[in-house]
């Protein structure tokens, strides 16, 4: 036994210059995934500060045993620091982009992955009052980098509210019953029906719109534009800051536009095509729809994604696409596109 205050025999595999990490495995399996989640950093851009989370991962071969986990953090910081010296305005997937390149580098991987959410502010008028108000969006931008490319994509979330079509016929079946009962004829029924909003219940949204080019895209997606579809395509808009003009506003422009959660994705849709015909056929387009009930428990989602080729002949022919292609298939095939 060893005597007290003897020094314990470290093990001859272990060496205080001994890169841990890059011994081969007891099990020689590769790794999908291996990274970072939840990393939290404040980015300044011109005058404003970005709260942005990010995620970063690379693939890990059957002859390593671990990622070096220091160095995402390293590589993050150096990215965020190039893009803001270099980049103006900020685009959450151009750092997205760097730092997936630098990440996969750094690791000696074939393939790196970061996802950024950014909160970030825009300021916009209520609707009569034309008072000003800050409302908070997400900026999204992801990044898949290999050896042979990048590809990457740009997003945003948005809140709405929206209106259920459903609940409101059968409100206004039964207020055209009520009518007819105390004598009201029908040209008079249809006249107050098309003068009065007809009540239903509502679920505040959040749209979610993501657009991937290809490599050597050239046309530039604005956070903005893609905020003006996701919006729209909710019963209305909603504003932190509003006076009674603005209330009364929203909440008919609502119920004067009820939509389904499979409505607001459909929306979506459609304005991508319209808003970029010069888009690449290839492009990635994917739209989500999450509403929050208000006489259910549950929430309701929606999403639909696909090539902007299977979406532009979806919508112009009426036949359904033979199939939607997914992001994880279409990042993946950045490398076939390069070679």
């Amino acid at each position: 036994m060893q005597g007290t205050g003897s020094t314990p025999t470290l093990s001859p595999t272990i060496g205080s210059g001994d890169d841990v990490q890059a011994r081969v495995p007891g099990i020689p399996v590769g790794l999908s995934r291996v990274g970072v989640t939840g990393v939290e950093k404040v980015v300044r851009i011109r005058d404003e500060l970005f709260f942005a989370r990010l995620e970063c991962f690379v693939d890990l071969s059957h002859e390593q045993k671990g990622a070096h986990m220091s160095r995402f953090d390293e590589v993050v910081n150096e990215a965020i620091g190039e893009v803001v010296l270099s980049e103006s305005p900020f685009r959450a997937e151009t750092l997205a982009q760097h730092i997936a390149e630098l990440v996969r580098a750094r690791q000696g991987a074939a393939r790196a992955e970061v996802t950024i959410a950014a909160r970030y502010p825009e300021h916009k008028p209520a609707p009569v009052s034309g008072v000003q108000t800050q409302e908070i969006y997400t900026l999204h931008g992801r990044a898949v980098a290999y050896e042979h490319g990048t590809r990457r994509i740009v997003g945003v979330s948005a809140t709405g509210i929206t209106a259920c079509p459903c609940a409101q016929e059968l409100v206004a079946a039964r207020s055209r019953e009520r009518l007819s009962g105390e004598g009201f004829s029908d040209e008079q029924i249809e006249l107050i029906m098309q003068s009065v909003p007809v009540a239903t219940h509502n679920q505040r949204g959040l749209a979610t719109l993501q657009i991937g080019c290809v490599e050597g895209c050239v046309t530039e997606i604005d956070a903005t534009t893609l905020l003006a579809i996701a919006e729209g395509s909710m019963s209305s808009e909603i504003y932190e800051l509003m006076k009674r003009s603005d209330e009364v506003e929203v909440v008919e422009k609502a119920h004067r536009r009820p939509r389904f959660v499979e409505d607001c994705v459909r929306e979506m849709i459609a304005g991508v095509v319209s808003t970029f015909p010069q888009l690449d056929s290839n492009t990635f387009v994917s739209a989500r729809q999450e509403n929050l009930e208000t006489i259910h428990q549950h929430n309701v989602v929606a999403e639909r994604h696909g090539l902007l080729e299977e979406l532009r002949a979806e919508i112009e022919s009426g036949t359904p696409a033979s199939r939607h292609t997914t992001l994880e298939s279409w990042l993946d095939a950045a490398p076939a596109q390069q070679g």
